[in-house]
């Protein structure tokens, strides 16, 4: 990983952008042990979009935190461009998800006592190379609700202040666990059409988590877990938009 994010490294024509060999997590030991991943191998290209289906208990979340940064595993290694993270310390780490990683989760996790504008600029004041705030806001059409507080927004424009703030740092992966989880079809809708186009017109590789099996219809690869194993990897023949899934 480099120091300076504004010369940010990126992988070799065609190779992956986080890569994860025999990657197993264990929870507890003897007969109350609980696999949550069994051997896991797995390829992220850079800018592709990726989604990650599942039964809930199939290892969706675990494998997406193991990526981001968050959680390491029991065994086996995932390596972010030459970088191996399961070597890494916790300082090292915590750098890895500050400069490459943005989260965006089911709760918007958004601070109530801060207007839309001051929620973004957190993430912009501990970045390297931010995008300026209204940039962001700009990015997901939220700009005339800046100086509004998380209470004034409905559920669908608290996911997309959570998007900004996301992607204010310039990540180069966005990690997206049910990002439509709490919200209604429509909002939902839209949502994912912010995401995509984030993933379009910035480049950033984006996984997106979730049990919605027609949200797969968007994606460059569809991923389905089971049992913790990677039970199949496909290629959709055509990407859609947003606008053409229905569930």
């Amino acid at each position: 990983m480099t120091d300076d994010a504004s010369d940010r490294p990126h992988p070799e024509a065609g190779g992956p952008v986080l890569r994860a060999r025999a990657l197993s997590k264990t929870y507890g030991s003897g007969e109350t042990a609980v696999y949550a991943l069994r051997a896991v191998d797995l390829d992220v290209r850079e800018g592709e979009f990726m989604v990650l289906l599942g039964a809930s208990g199939s290892g969706k979340s675990t494998l997406l935190n193991i990526l981001g940064g968050l959680d390491r595993p029991s065994s086996g290694t995932v390596s972010f461009l030459d970088e191996d993270l399961t070597a890494a310390s916790d300082d090292r780490l915590t750098r890895y998800r500050r400069e490459h990683v943005g989260f965006i989760f089911q709760f918007y996790n958004l601070m109530p006592s801060l207007t839309v504008a001051e929620n973004v600029a957190l993430v912009t004041e501990i970045s390297r190379d931010p995008m300026p705030v209204d940039e962001a806001l700009a990015l997901v059409a939220l700009t005339p609700r800046r100086n509004h507080f998380p209470s004034q927004l409905s559920g669908g424009e608290q996911q997309r202040v959570a998007i900004a703030r996301a992607i204010a740092k310039r990540p180069q992966l966005l990690l997206c666990d049910e990002p439509t989880g709490a919200l209604d079809y429509a909002t939902g809708k839209l949502v994912l059409e912010v995401i995509a186009r984030i993933n379009v017109e910035l480049g950033t590789t984006a996984i997106v988590i979730t049990h919605n099996a027609a949200i797969a219809g968007m994606a460059d690869r569809v991923v389905r877990l089971a049992d913790g194993r990677v039970a199949s990897i496909e290629t959709p023949v055509r990407r859609l938009t947003p606008a053409e899934l229905s569930w």
